[in-house]
């Protein structure tokens, strides 16, 4: 099993999209997280970095700029989605990478004190 460490640039953009009101509350993240297609297209006119924010888990050994290296996606590359940051603890929690599920469930405090969720 892949092994991931926290992405602090995503943890850090995410902290900013919220404290800036770009989130969505409600919405079903296994409908709108963005497909391969979505994120090929994004990464035409983005760059890795770009691209790498909207992930909160970098995956150990894996070659930078390849979308291997990006795990536990947070939004839609312009909004972070609460059910993302849902997703994002259940999974980082079932595969045992606590410091993600940590991360991930802070972000989540956060954005619903920030919603007044």
């Amino acid at each position: 099993m892949a092994t991931y460490s926290v992405n602090h640039d995503a943890v850090e953009f995410v902290r900013d999209l919220i404290g800036k009101k770009q989130y969505v509350l409600d919405s079903r993240w296994d409908e709108v997280q963005p497909d391969a297609e979505r994120q090929n297209t994004y990464l035409e006119h983005h760059s890795w970095d770009e691209y790498g924010r909207w992930f909160l888990g970098l995956t150990e050994g894996a070659t930078d700029e390849t979308k291997g290296r990006f795990a536990f996606g947070v939004g839609d590359f312009r909004r972070v989605h609460r059910s993302a940051l849902i997703a994002c603890v259940f999974r980082a929690s079932e595969w045992h990478h606590k410091s993600v599920e940590l991360a991930a469930h802070e972000l989540l405090q956060l954005l619903d004190e920030t919603s007044g969720g």
